[in-house]
């Protein structure tokens, strides 16, 4: 499909066919269909989406100066809108709309796409929610006529608990728990806050890193003037600089026992099918002396239910470093594969995003999960499925 797609009756028709069947599901369960503006202020998406969606979203300036953005994602405009209209609690959103995003790595993709999706707000049962997207995810991707597919599970709040359990400094904790999912990034955390392999710029960072915020800041300040104030991969003078004391205070703290770097890379090595996963983490926790036993139960209960809704237990995989490329997911995630002409093609996933309602402006704590479909995706596996037969 060329970069800029135009839709011809046929492909329109598809697509009005798909739609129909992904909303007939979600409004016989009462979700409710929005539309958020195809315009929207970058911020929202900028500070809260990750840097994955931040480098792929289309900004652009209005002639009043203020900074917009296509939506590259439809769960945020949603949540936000939720808010500002002081809407009820529980609330099921639901929705079908374009979403827009650059692919750089696949210049031949489209940059924009149809999306579907289920917004579950305020509801405290988590295993109640996690049942019901998971149900509709899986009921609305059959609706359209698709059959083959696998599930991936993840759960970002597992490697968590983990983190939580074991004698980590403070300050580490969090950033170890953000940039799990990010391979190469991570191993390279890891390994510094390990002081493996120290470099002459580490040994400098970590000389910096004795120095108060207050002092080392202007040093930073001095060697970006040294380097021209250019901005380095997209992020601004004040980003480089905030990323330069993180990594000078961890250059400069106590190093990260081996042991506990070798157990967090065991847990994040083991992937496969679900139910012999769940057991190799059972076992891993068990060796290093802590219990995971509550997110373990939480994830074998979520197999359960897959089952239950007939999908094969050798279709159903996890894998213990699976995040999503969304930062605002906080626990359970999912995705759904399946195959078109090309190869293996990710056609929806959602998951727990119980903490972004409160960075939207949210006065309390309201949880929240979500789904998302992308039709076109969906069309093309259908359309490579009947070709086999």
């Amino acid at each position: 499909m060329s970069a800029f797609p135009t839709y011809d009756e046929k492909r329109i028709a598809a697509l009005d066919g798909a739609e129909s069947a992904i909303l007939g599901v979600l409004g016989k369960r009462g979700y409710a269909r929005q539309e958020p503006s195809v315009l929207q202020p970058a911020e929202i998406f900028l500070d809260r989406s990750g840097e994955e969606i931040r480098r792929r979203t289309f900004t652009l300036t209005d002639p009043a100066g203020n900074e917009l953005c296509l939506r590259p994602d439809l769960t945020i405009p949603i949540c936000k809108n939720f808010l500002d209209t002081k809407a009820k609690l529980p609330a099921r959103l639901c929705y079908h709309g374009l979403a827009f995003r650059f692919q750089p790595a696949e210049p031949n993709r489209p940059t924009q796409f149809y999306q579907a999706g289920a917004e579950l707000l305020g509801i405290a049962d988590r295993p109640e929610a996690e049942t019901e997207i998971l149900s509709l995810t899986v009921e609305a991707a059959r609706a359209t006529g698709l059959r083959d597919f696998t599930v991936k599970l993840g759960d970002l709040s597992l490697f968590s608990a983990f983190v939580d359990a074991l004698d980590i400094p403070p300050q580490w904790r969090m950033r170890l728990k953000r940039h799990f999912w990010r391979s190469g990034y991570f191993e390279a955390l890891l390994a510094r806050l390990s002081g493996k392999g120290s470099t002459g710029t580490q040994k400098l960072l970590a000389h910096l890193g004795t120095l108060s915020e207050s002092e080392a800041r202007p040093a930073f300040e001095g060697l970006m003037e040294m380097i021209g104030n250019t901005p380095l991969g997209g992020r601004s003078r004040e980003e480089i600089i905030d990323r330069l004391i993180e990594q000078a205070a961890d250059a400069a703290a106590l190093k990260l026992d081996p042991w506990i770097a070798k157990s967090l890379a065991k847990l994040l090595a083991i992937s496969g099918p679900a139910a012999q996963s769940i057991e190799k983490i059972r076992t891993l926790a068990k060796s290093a002396g802590v219990s995971l036993e509550a997110p373990l139960k939480a994830m074998t209960a979520r197999i359960a239910t897959l089952k239950s809704l007939g999908v094969d237990q050798k279709h159903i995989s996890f894998a213990a470093r699976f995040g999503r490329n969304m930062e605002y997911y906080t626990g359970f995630v999912f995705e759904l594969w399946s195959r078109d002409a090309e190869g293996a093609v990710q056609i929806a996933g959602g998951g727990r995003y119980d903490t972004l309602m409160e960075q939207l402006g949210s006065k309390k704590h309201i949880p929240a999960i979500g789904c998302a479909i992308r039709t076109e995706r969906v069309l093309a596996a259908i359309a490579a499925q009947k070709a086999k037969r």
